[in-house]
Protein backbone atom coordinates (compact mmCIF):
# COMPACT_ATOMS: atom_id res chain seq x y z
CA UNK A 1 0.00 0.00 0.00
CA UNK A 2 1.34 3.59 -1.01
CA UNK A 3 2.24 5.63 2.01
CA UNK A 4 2.78 9.35 0.63
CA UNK A 5 4.54 11.78 3.04
CA UNK A 6 4.01 15.66 2.02
CA UNK A 7 6.62 17.16 -0.16
CA UNK A 8 8.96 19.58 1.38
CA UNK A 9 12.41 21.44 0.70
CA UNK A 10 13.94 18.63 2.09
CA UNK A 11 12.42 16.25 -0.62
CA UNK A 12 14.81 18.09 -3.69
CA UNK A 13 16.83 15.79 -4.46
CA UNK A 14 14.92 12.59 -4.06
CA UNK A 15 12.43 14.06 -6.57
CA UNK A 16 15.16 15.24 -9.02
CA UNK A 17 16.37 11.62 -9.00
CA UNK A 18 13.05 11.40 -11.52
CA UNK A 19 12.33 14.70 -12.15
CA UNK A 20 16.02 15.41 -14.22
CA UNK A 21 15.37 12.59 -16.45
CA UNK A 22 11.73 13.12 -17.40
CA UNK A 23 10.50 13.29 -20.91
CA UNK A 24 7.35 15.12 -19.96
CA UNK A 25 7.77 18.39 -21.19
CA UNK A 26 5.08 19.99 -18.33
CA UNK A 27 5.85 22.01 -16.07
CA UNK A 28 4.21 19.86 -12.99
CA UNK A 29 6.89 17.76 -13.64
CA UNK A 30 9.93 19.43 -12.01
CA UNK A 31 10.43 20.42 -8.10
CA UNK A 32 10.20 24.00 -8.45
CA UNK A 33 6.57 23.74 -9.41
CA UNK A 34 5.56 21.62 -6.54
CA UNK A 35 7.46 23.77 -4.01
CA UNK A 36 6.13 27.05 -5.40
CA UNK A 37 2.75 25.88 -5.29
CA UNK A 38 2.38 23.54 -2.61
CA UNK A 39 -0.33 25.70 -0.17
CA UNK A 40 -2.19 25.11 -3.46
CA UNK A 41 -1.32 21.55 -4.76
CA UNK A 42 -1.00 20.22 -1.25
CA UNK A 43 1.27 17.53 -2.99
CA UNK A 44 2.83 14.57 -1.51
CA UNK A 45 5.12 11.48 -2.62
CA UNK A 46 6.28 8.01 -2.60
CA UNK A 47 7.72 5.95 -5.13
CA UNK A 48 6.25 2.46 -6.19
CA UNK A 49 7.20 -0.12 -9.01
CA UNK A 50 10.34 2.15 -9.87
CA UNK A 51 8.29 5.03 -10.48
CA UNK A 52 7.63 8.56 -8.74
CA UNK A 53 4.03 8.83 -7.77
CA UNK A 54 2.59 12.37 -6.07
CA UNK A 55 -0.46 12.85 -4.99
CA UNK A 56 -2.00 16.07 -4.89
CA UNK A 57 -5.14 17.79 -3.15
CA UNK A 58 -6.72 20.81 -4.41
CA UNK A 59 -9.73 22.19 -3.04
CA UNK A 60 -10.67 18.80 -1.56
CA UNK A 61 -10.10 16.63 -4.31
CA UNK A 62 -7.04 14.00 -4.91
CA UNK A 63 -5.44 14.78 -7.90
CA UNK A 64 -2.79 12.29 -9.23
CA UNK A 65 -0.03 13.09 -11.71
CA UNK A 66 0.86 10.67 -13.90
CA UNK A 67 3.33 8.20 -12.62
CA UNK A 68 7.26 9.43 -13.59
CA UNK A 69 9.48 6.35 -13.91
CA UNK A 70 12.74 5.42 -12.31
CA UNK A 71 15.24 3.92 -14.45
CA UNK A 72 13.89 0.44 -13.72
CA UNK A 73 10.27 1.08 -13.77
CA UNK A 74 6.78 -1.09 -14.14
CA UNK A 75 4.46 1.75 -15.10
CA UNK A 76 1.46 -0.55 -15.16
CA UNK A 77 2.12 -1.51 -11.62
CA UNK A 78 2.84 2.00 -10.57
CA UNK A 79 -1.01 2.67 -12.04
CA UNK A 80 -2.18 -0.32 -10.23
CA UNK A 81 -0.88 1.14 -6.68
CA UNK A 82 -2.65 4.42 -7.61
CA UNK A 83 -5.63 2.45 -8.05
CA UNK A 84 -5.76 -0.08 -5.33
CA UNK A 85 -5.16 3.25 -2.82
CA UNK A 86 -8.04 4.59 -4.28
CA UNK A 87 -10.00 1.47 -3.88
CA UNK A 88 -8.94 1.08 -0.04
CA UNK A 89 -10.33 5.04 0.56
CA UNK A 90 -13.08 4.53 -1.61
CA UNK A 91 -11.99 7.56 -3.49
CA UNK A 92 -11.71 7.95 -7.42
CA UNK A 93 -8.25 7.23 -9.08
CA UNK A 94 -8.15 10.73 -10.87
CA UNK A 95 -5.02 11.46 -13.29
CA UNK A 96 -4.44 15.03 -14.21
CA UNK A 97 -2.40 17.10 -15.99
CA UNK A 98 -1.04 13.51 -18.05
CA UNK A 99 1.24 14.26 -20.70
CA UNK A 100 -0.42 13.66 -24.08
CA UNK A 101 2.35 10.61 -24.99
CA UNK A 102 0.39 8.65 -21.76
CA UNK A 103 -3.26 9.74 -23.11
CA UNK A 104 -3.52 6.27 -25.48
CA UNK A 105 -2.58 3.79 -22.49
CA UNK A 106 -5.40 5.89 -20.17
CA UNK A 107 -7.71 5.50 -22.79
CA UNK A 108 -7.00 1.60 -23.33
CA UNK A 109 -6.90 1.31 -19.55
CA UNK A 110 -10.62 2.60 -18.56
CA UNK A 111 -13.69 1.89 -20.34
CA UNK A 112 -15.47 4.77 -18.99
CA UNK A 113 -13.65 8.15 -18.18
CA UNK A 114 -14.15 11.70 -18.34
CA UNK A 115 -11.68 13.22 -19.98
CA UNK A 116 -10.29 17.19 -20.12
CA UNK A 117 -8.10 19.11 -22.02
CA UNK A 118 -8.35 23.01 -20.77
CA UNK A 119 -6.56 25.67 -22.80
CA UNK A 120 -5.93 27.70 -19.66
CA UNK A 121 -4.07 24.84 -18.67
CA UNK A 122 -1.67 24.19 -21.72
CA UNK A 123 2.11 25.11 -21.23
CA UNK A 124 3.94 27.41 -23.81
CA UNK A 125 6.78 25.42 -25.21
CA UNK A 126 9.19 27.12 -27.64
CA UNK A 127 11.90 25.96 -29.64
CA UNK A 128 14.85 26.74 -27.29
CA UNK A 129 17.02 27.75 -30.85
CA UNK A 130 14.38 30.35 -31.32
CA UNK A 131 14.57 31.63 -27.56
CA UNK A 132 18.59 31.90 -27.76
CA UNK A 133 18.42 33.70 -31.52
CA UNK A 134 15.53 35.43 -32.40
CA UNK A 135 15.60 34.88 -35.56
CA UNK A 136 13.35 35.90 -38.73
CA UNK A 137 10.86 37.73 -39.55
CA UNK A 138 8.31 36.98 -36.01
CA UNK A 139 10.87 37.64 -33.95
CA UNK A 140 11.49 41.14 -35.28
CA UNK A 141 9.33 42.59 -32.32
CA UNK A 142 11.53 41.34 -29.85
CA UNK A 143 14.91 42.40 -31.76
CA UNK A 144 13.28 45.43 -31.74
CA UNK A 145 12.68 45.98 -27.90
CA UNK A 146 16.20 44.19 -27.00
CA UNK A 147 18.44 46.87 -29.44
CA UNK A 148 15.99 49.69 -27.25
CA UNK A 149 16.98 48.33 -23.82
CA UNK A 150 20.51 47.82 -25.28
CA UNK A 151 20.48 51.72 -26.63
CA UNK A 152 19.29 52.50 -22.99
CA UNK A 153 21.38 50.46 -21.14
CA UNK A 154 24.48 50.10 -22.98
CA UNK A 155 26.18 48.71 -19.96
CA UNK A 156 24.05 45.56 -19.41
CA UNK A 157 25.47 42.48 -18.66
CA UNK A 158 23.86 39.00 -17.84
CA UNK A 159 25.48 36.45 -15.30
CA UNK A 160 24.18 33.50 -13.32
CA UNK A 161 23.19 34.07 -9.46
CA UNK A 162 24.37 31.91 -6.97
CA UNK A 163 23.16 31.65 -2.92
CA UNK A 164 25.77 34.53 -2.41
CA UNK A 165 23.43 36.78 -4.43
CA UNK A 166 21.38 36.87 -2.02
CA UNK A 167 21.46 40.57 -0.80
CA UNK A 168 21.00 41.89 -4.53
CA UNK A 169 17.77 39.52 -4.91
CA UNK A 170 16.38 41.43 -1.46
CA UNK A 171 16.91 44.62 -2.84
CA UNK A 172 15.56 43.39 -6.37
CA UNK A 173 12.84 42.67 -4.65
CA UNK A 174 12.48 45.71 -2.80
CA UNK A 175 12.60 47.63 -5.99
CA UNK A 176 10.21 45.06 -7.95
CA UNK A 177 7.58 45.46 -5.04
CA UNK A 178 7.69 49.39 -5.56
CA UNK A 179 6.10 48.79 -8.67
CA UNK A 180 4.63 46.38 -8.62
CA UNK A 181 1.18 46.92 -10.58
CA UNK A 182 -1.09 44.04 -9.42
CA UNK A 183 -1.08 44.75 -5.86
CA UNK A 184 -5.13 44.47 -5.76
CA UNK A 185 -4.65 40.90 -7.51
CA UNK A 186 -4.65 38.78 -4.68
CA UNK A 187 -3.33 35.93 -7.16
CA UNK A 188 -0.92 37.85 -8.48
CA UNK A 189 0.06 38.75 -4.69
CA UNK A 190 0.65 34.98 -3.64
CA UNK A 191 2.25 34.50 -7.14
CA UNK A 192 4.65 36.92 -6.05
CA UNK A 193 5.18 35.41 -2.71
CA UNK A 194 5.96 31.79 -3.86
CA UNK A 195 8.73 32.99 -6.88
CA UNK A 196 10.45 35.29 -3.46
CA UNK A 197 9.85 31.71 -1.42
CA UNK A 198 11.66 29.79 -4.03
CA UNK A 199 14.35 32.09 -4.97
CA UNK A 200 15.20 31.62 -1.57
CA UNK A 201 16.75 28.19 -2.85
CA UNK A 202 18.53 29.64 -5.68
CA UNK A 203 22.01 27.77 -4.10
CA UNK A 204 20.35 24.08 -4.53
CA UNK A 205 21.73 22.49 -7.72
CA UNK A 206 18.08 21.68 -8.72
CA UNK A 207 17.85 24.74 -9.88
CA UNK A 208 19.63 27.35 -12.57
CA UNK A 209 19.40 30.85 -11.37
CA UNK A 210 20.76 34.10 -13.60
CA UNK A 211 19.92 38.20 -13.56
CA UNK A 212 20.47 41.01 -15.75
CA UNK A 213 22.61 43.98 -14.15
CA UNK A 214 22.47 47.58 -15.32
CA UNK A 215 26.01 48.13 -13.70
CA UNK A 216 25.46 46.79 -10.20
CA UNK A 217 22.38 46.89 -9.95
CA UNK A 218 19.97 43.75 -10.34
CA UNK A 219 17.36 44.38 -13.10
CA UNK A 220 15.88 41.33 -13.80
CA UNK A 221 15.78 37.53 -12.32
CA UNK A 222 14.62 34.08 -13.96
CA UNK A 223 15.06 30.42 -12.19
CA UNK A 224 14.85 27.24 -14.29
CA UNK A 225 14.96 23.56 -13.83
CA UNK A 226 16.04 20.76 -16.52
CA UNK A 227 13.80 17.96 -17.02
CA UNK A 228 15.21 15.38 -19.43
CA UNK A 229 14.99 17.71 -23.49
CA UNK A 230 13.33 20.48 -21.46
CA UNK A 231 14.28 24.17 -19.58
CA UNK A 232 11.34 24.49 -17.39
CA UNK A 233 10.91 28.49 -16.62
CA UNK A 234 9.06 28.37 -13.44
CA UNK A 235 9.96 32.79 -12.72
CA UNK A 236 10.45 35.29 -14.85
CA UNK A 237 10.52 39.14 -12.91
CA UNK A 238 11.94 42.22 -14.69
CA UNK A 239 12.06 45.93 -13.25
CA UNK A 240 9.15 47.48 -15.27
CA UNK A 241 10.50 50.68 -15.77
CA UNK A 242 13.55 48.56 -17.91
CA UNK A 243 11.81 49.25 -20.85
CA UNK A 244 12.58 45.73 -23.27
CA UNK A 245 14.56 44.10 -20.44
CA UNK A 246 11.97 41.23 -20.21
CA UNK A 247 12.85 39.85 -23.78
CA UNK A 248 16.34 40.63 -23.04
CA UNK A 249 16.12 38.64 -20.12
CA UNK A 250 14.31 35.86 -22.00
CA UNK A 251 16.78 35.54 -24.80
CA UNK A 252 20.33 35.85 -22.16
CA UNK A 253 18.64 33.24 -19.97
CA UNK A 254 18.32 31.13 -23.03
CA UNK A 255 22.12 31.79 -24.01
CA UNK A 256 23.25 30.24 -21.13
CA UNK A 257 21.22 27.62 -19.99
CA UNK A 258 19.85 26.27 -23.21
CA UNK A 259 22.62 24.73 -24.89
CA UNK A 260 21.70 21.12 -24.04
CA UNK A 261 17.68 20.92 -24.48
CA UNK A 262 15.82 21.38 -26.91
CA UNK A 263 12.86 22.95 -25.62
CA UNK A 264 12.10 25.58 -23.01
CA UNK A 265 8.80 25.62 -21.26
CA UNK A 266 7.54 28.98 -19.75
CA UNK A 267 4.34 27.72 -18.26
CA UNK A 268 0.93 27.94 -18.11
CA UNK A 269 -0.48 31.64 -18.88
CA UNK A 270 -3.24 31.02 -15.48
CA UNK A 271 -6.08 32.90 -17.70
CA UNK A 272 -4.61 36.09 -17.39
CA UNK A 273 -4.67 38.04 -20.42
CA UNK A 274 -1.63 39.75 -20.28
CA UNK A 275 0.43 36.40 -19.98
CA UNK A 276 -1.34 35.11 -22.57
CA UNK A 277 -0.89 38.01 -25.00
CA UNK A 278 2.81 37.79 -23.96
CA UNK A 279 3.82 34.47 -24.30
CA UNK A 280 1.92 34.47 -27.63
CA UNK A 281 4.35 36.58 -28.95
CA UNK A 282 7.41 35.03 -28.59
CA UNK A 283 6.17 32.29 -30.92
CA UNK A 284 5.85 28.77 -29.48
CA UNK A 285 6.37 25.65 -31.54
CA UNK A 286 3.26 24.10 -29.14
CA UNK A 287 0.93 24.35 -26.61
CA UNK A 288 1.23 21.34 -24.60
CA UNK A 289 -2.09 19.89 -23.34
CA UNK A 290 -2.23 18.50 -20.15
CA UNK A 291 -5.10 16.12 -19.78
CA UNK A 292 -7.28 15.43 -16.40
CA UNK A 293 -8.67 11.66 -16.47
CA UNK A 294 -11.63 10.99 -14.32
CA UNK A 295 -12.39 7.03 -14.66
CA UNK A 296 -15.76 5.84 -13.85
CA UNK A 297 -17.28 2.50 -12.63
CA UNK A 298 -19.65 1.16 -13.90
CA UNK A 299 -22.11 1.24 -11.17
CA UNK A 300 -22.41 4.98 -11.40
CA UNK A 301 -23.26 4.53 -15.54
CA UNK A 302 -25.71 1.93 -15.90
CA UNK A 303 -27.24 1.12 -12.28
CA UNK A 304 -29.79 3.49 -11.09
CA UNK A 305 -31.75 1.04 -8.91
CA UNK A 306 -31.05 -2.24 -7.24
CA UNK A 307 -32.70 -4.68 -9.06
CA UNK A 308 -34.89 -7.93 -8.90
CA UNK A 309 -32.93 -11.25 -10.11
CA UNK A 310 -34.78 -14.83 -9.96
CA UNK A 311 -32.73 -18.54 -10.20
CA UNK A 312 -34.50 -21.57 -9.93
CA UNK A 313 -35.03 -21.17 -5.48
CA UNK A 314 -34.04 -17.71 -5.31
CA UNK A 315 -34.92 -14.26 -4.95
CA UNK A 316 -32.11 -11.99 -5.08
CA UNK A 317 -32.83 -8.06 -4.47
CA UNK A 318 -32.62 -5.14 -2.62
CA UNK A 319 -32.55 -4.62 1.65
CA UNK A 320 -35.29 -3.27 3.05
CA UNK A 321 -36.54 -2.10 6.64
CA UNK A 322 -38.54 -5.71 7.15
CA UNK A 323 -35.12 -7.19 6.38
CA UNK A 324 -33.67 -5.57 9.42
CA UNK A 325 -33.36 -8.03 12.29
CA UNK A 326 -32.34 -11.24 10.07
CA UNK A 327 -30.03 -9.18 8.56
CA UNK A 328 -28.31 -8.18 11.47
CA UNK A 329 -28.55 -11.33 12.57
CA UNK A 330 -26.81 -12.57 9.38
CA UNK A 331 -23.80 -9.56 10.38
CA UNK A 332 -23.59 -10.30 13.63
CA UNK A 333 -22.85 -13.67 13.56
CA UNK A 334 -19.41 -13.86 14.34
CA UNK A 335 -18.62 -17.73 13.85
CA UNK A 336 -20.19 -17.76 10.37
CA UNK A 337 -17.96 -14.65 9.38
CA UNK A 338 -14.98 -15.40 10.04
CA UNK A 339 -14.03 -16.05 6.74
CA UNK A 340 -15.98 -13.15 5.43
CA UNK A 341 -12.42 -11.49 5.85
CA UNK A 342 -14.13 -8.13 6.30
CA UNK A 343 -15.27 -6.98 10.38
CA UNK A 344 -18.44 -5.38 9.65
CA UNK A 345 -19.09 -3.83 13.49
CA UNK A 346 -14.97 -2.31 13.05
CA UNK A 347 -16.57 -0.44 10.06
CA UNK A 348 -18.79 1.05 11.63
CA UNK A 349 -16.86 3.74 13.35
CA UNK A 350 -19.32 4.10 16.24
CA UNK A 351 -21.58 2.30 18.50
CA UNK A 352 -23.51 -0.58 16.95
CA UNK A 353 -27.35 0.59 16.02
CA UNK A 354 -30.37 -1.20 15.13
CA UNK A 355 -30.68 0.53 11.16
CA UNK A 356 -26.39 0.45 11.26
CA UNK A 357 -25.58 -2.13 8.96
CA UNK A 358 -28.72 -1.53 6.67
CA UNK A 359 -27.68 2.34 6.61
CA UNK A 360 -23.98 1.21 5.71
CA UNK A 361 -25.26 -0.94 2.74
CA UNK A 362 -27.86 1.83 1.43
CA UNK A 363 -25.18 4.32 2.07
CA UNK A 364 -22.26 2.14 -0.04
CA UNK A 365 -24.85 1.88 -2.76
CA UNK A 366 -26.13 6.14 -3.37
CA UNK A 367 -22.44 6.59 -3.50
CA UNK A 368 -22.31 3.68 -6.35
CA UNK A 369 -19.70 2.36 -3.69
CA UNK A 370 -21.09 -1.39 -3.87
CA UNK A 371 -24.69 -3.38 -4.26
CA UNK A 372 -26.23 -5.43 -1.53
CA UNK A 373 -28.23 -8.15 -2.39
CA UNK A 374 -30.70 -9.47 -0.08
CA UNK A 375 -30.44 -13.18 -0.87
CA UNK A 376 -34.35 -14.79 -0.42
CA UNK A 377 -35.85 -18.25 -0.33
CA UNK A 378 -39.85 -18.29 -0.68
CA UNK A 379 -39.13 -14.20 0.67
CA UNK A 380 -37.26 -14.58 3.74
CA UNK A 381 -33.71 -13.22 3.86
CA UNK A 382 -30.94 -15.81 4.23
CA UNK A 383 -27.90 -14.16 3.21
CA UNK A 384 -26.10 -11.15 0.95
CA UNK A 385 -24.21 -11.21 -2.01
CA UNK A 386 -22.03 -7.99 -2.37
CA UNK A 387 -20.91 -6.71 -5.49
CA UNK A 388 -17.88 -4.17 -4.74
CA UNK A 389 -14.50 -3.06 -5.75
CA UNK A 390 -15.28 -1.14 -9.05
CA UNK A 391 -11.58 -0.68 -9.89
CA UNK A 392 -12.66 1.63 -13.20
CA UNK A 393 -11.06 -0.91 -15.42
CA UNK A 394 -14.15 -3.66 -15.78
CA UNK A 395 -13.39 -5.32 -12.46
CA UNK A 396 -15.55 -5.89 -9.60
CA UNK A 397 -15.63 -8.35 -6.51
CA UNK A 398 -17.88 -10.19 -5.50
CA UNK A 399 -18.47 -11.46 -2.09
CA UNK A 400 -21.64 -13.71 -0.67
CA UNK A 401 -22.19 -15.22 2.80
CA UNK A 402 -25.28 -17.34 3.60
CA UNK A 403 -26.59 -17.79 7.26
CA UNK A 404 -25.55 -21.03 8.85
CA UNK A 405 -29.22 -22.95 8.96
CA UNK A 406 -29.55 -22.36 5.41
CA UNK A 407 -26.07 -23.79 4.95
CA UNK A 408 -24.92 -26.63 2.58
CA UNK A 409 -27.80 -26.49 0.08
CA UNK A 410 -26.28 -24.99 -2.40
CA UNK A 411 -27.93 -21.57 -2.29
CA UNK A 412 -24.83 -19.38 -2.14
CA UNK A 413 -23.54 -20.92 -5.76
CA UNK A 414 -26.86 -20.10 -6.75
CA UNK A 415 -26.81 -16.54 -5.57
CA UNK A 416 -23.38 -16.25 -6.73
CA UNK A 417 -24.12 -17.04 -9.86
CA UNK A 418 -26.49 -14.91 -10.65
CA UNK A 419 -24.69 -11.52 -9.15
CA UNK A 420 -21.63 -12.78 -11.05
CA UNK A 421 -23.64 -12.94 -14.67
CA UNK A 422 -25.66 -9.56 -13.97
CA UNK A 423 -22.32 -7.93 -13.28
CA UNK A 424 -20.98 -9.02 -16.39
CA UNK A 425 -24.10 -8.84 -18.62
CA UNK A 426 -26.20 -6.12 -17.55
CA UNK A 427 -23.40 -3.97 -15.64
CA UNK A 428 -21.10 -4.37 -18.38
CA UNK A 429 -18.11 -5.28 -16.61
CA UNK A 430 -14.95 -7.17 -18.13
CA UNK A 431 -14.42 -9.63 -14.85
CA UNK A 432 -16.11 -10.38 -11.69
CA UNK A 433 -13.21 -11.71 -9.31
CA UNK A 434 -13.43 -13.33 -5.87
CA UNK A 435 -11.21 -14.96 -3.38
CA UNK A 436 -11.81 -17.12 -0.11
CA UNK A 437 -9.11 -18.11 2.37
CA UNK A 438 -7.64 -21.05 2.21
CA UNK A 439 -8.77 -22.61 5.40
CA UNK A 440 -12.45 -21.88 4.12
CA UNK A 441 -13.06 -25.33 2.16
CA UNK A 442 -16.11 -24.87 1.28
CA UNK A 443 -15.81 -21.62 -0.13
CA UNK A 444 -13.44 -22.86 -2.48
CA UNK A 445 -15.48 -25.98 -3.59
CA UNK A 446 -18.58 -23.03 -4.01
CA UNK A 447 -16.04 -20.73 -6.27
CA UNK A 448 -14.27 -23.61 -8.13
CA UNK A 449 -17.76 -24.90 -9.37
CA UNK A 450 -19.09 -21.45 -10.70
CA UNK A 451 -15.35 -19.57 -11.29
CA UNK A 452 -11.83 -20.10 -12.37
CA UNK A 453 -9.13 -19.83 -10.34
CA UNK A 454 -6.69 -17.19 -11.29
CA UNK A 455 -4.22 -17.55 -8.79
CA UNK A 456 -3.02 -17.87 -4.70
CA UNK A 457 -1.09 -16.49 -2.25
CA UNK A 458 0.06 -17.73 2.13
CA UNK A 459 -3.86 -16.20 2.82
CA UNK A 460 -6.18 -16.54 -0.09
CA UNK A 461 -6.99 -18.82 -3.10
CA UNK A 462 -8.30 -16.01 -6.30
CA UNK A 463 -11.26 -16.90 -8.95
CA UNK A 464 -12.20 -14.67 -12.19
CA UNK A 465 -15.21 -14.89 -13.71
CA UNK A 466 -15.14 -13.41 -17.50
CA UNK A 467 -17.10 -11.95 -20.08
Amino acid sequence: MLDFKPITQNDGDSLRQYYQNCSYGLCEYAVGTKLMWRSTLHPSWTDAAGCLIVRNEIDGQVLFDYPVPGPDVDEKAALAAIEDYCLERCIPPVISVVPEEKVSILLHRYPYVQVRNIRTWRDYVYNAEDLREFAGRRYSGQRNHIKKFRAACPDASFRALTAQDQPLLERFWEEYGQEFSKGDDPKAVRELAFAKEVFGLMGKDWFLCGGMFDGERLIAVSLAEKCGDTLVIHIEKAIYSYPGVYPAMVQAFAREFSADVTWIDREDDAADRGLRTSKLQYGPAKLAPKYHFAPQSELLLHVSAIPELQTERLTLSELTEADRDAYNALVLDQERNRWWGYDDVGGLGGPVEPDSFLNVARRDFERRLAVNFAVRLDGKLIGEAVLYRFNCRGDAELGCRIASEYAGHGYGTEAFTAVAEWGLYRVHLTRVVAKCYKENEASRKMLSSCMRPSGEDETFYYFEKLV
